[in-house]
């Protein structure tokens, strides 16, 4: 990634460095301006919400740590003595995790990826960067290649169909729309802008049916307070 277009990743090194940032803005065309409050980025376990929590407690073997930003979470399992490498393609996000202890840091494009993993870590929303359901054949063909025979995928993301539903309760989705939790945002950090990018919010049931109909299994495992869920993927057995 350029480091010029790197919004996050200059947040993130700003954050770190003096404790405190401008505004990570988020722009949309289904959504009002947004923000990423910085601090969320750097939090401890016991300031995270039990969706991440849970996940870091099932986490075991040689674990991968996908979009780690500033490595709260590698972090964490790293003092628990967990082998977790931490991935990013933001250069800025991979120089911070370094300087903050971070011992296996990699910029990384997931899709490119090769290796072995008994448990792959997508937390804050993180399976989102397949960025539309056509791609997720290509999601799990890789699993295919780097999920350890008995591994196991963990992975949050939202059913934001809420968002779409009328007065009386019911869907209105746009035309135009295939599916409700195919979005599009870009991001913003002073005058530093991001390239836009697509992001996909999942409902558990269209997860389910995805994995099954791809040879994997899906378990929800948590549900927070406002339409997400843990969810962990494992390969069906035969």
């Amino acid at each position: 990634m350029n480091r010029k277009k790197d919004p996050m990743g200059r947040a993130i090194a700003d954050y770190y460095k003096t404790g405190k940032a401008g505004r990570l803005r988020v722009f949309s065309p289904m959504f009002e301006e947004d923000e990423i409050p910085l601090q969320t980025l750097f939090r401890k376990y016991e300031d995270m919400p039990e969706i991440e929590r849970k996940a870091l407690d099932f986490a075991k073997g040689k674990t991968l740590d996908v979009g780690a930003g500033s490595g709260c979470h590698s972090l964490v399992l790293q003092e628990r003595g967990v082998d977790v490498t931490a991935i990013d393609i933001s250069p800025l996000a991979v120089e911070t995790m370094r300087q903050r202890g971070v011992k296996n840091v990699i910029e990384q494009d997931f899709f490119t990826l090769v290796g072995l993993y008994d448990t792959i870590l997508m937390l804050m929303n993180g399976i989102g960067i397949v960025g539309n359901l056509d791609r997720l054949t290509e999601f799990f063909r890789l699993l295919d290649k780097i999920l350890a025979p008995r591994g196991q995928l963990l992975c949050d993301s939202s059913d934001i169909s809420y968002v779409f539903e009328d007065e009386n309760g019911m869907m209105d989705i746009p035309e135009e729309m295939d599916y409700f939790g195919e979005q599009s945002f870009q991001m913003r950090y002073k005058d530093t802008i991001g390239e836009p990018f697509d992001w996909l919010y999942i409902d558990p049931d269209t997860l389910r049916q995805k994995a099954e109909s791809n040879g994997y299994a899906v378990e929800v495992v948590a549900e927070g307070e406002h339409y997400d869920y843990l969810a962990r993927i494992t390969r069906r057995q035969s």
